[in-house]
């Protein structure tokens, strides 16, 4: 719609994002995992 700045723009915004639920999920799994291996043993 603006152009090949505002696809640029469009992907930017997909990509941080997909970056930042990616930085938020990965810790939570972490220490998911962390805590069934501490409580299984």
């Amino acid at each position: 719609m603006y152009g090949a700045f505002g696809a640029y723009t469009q992907w930017a915004v997909v990509f941080l994002i997909i970056f930042v639920l990616f930085f938020l999920f990965v810790p939570a799994v972490g220490y998911g995992a962390a805590t069934s291996c501490a409580g299984a043993y």
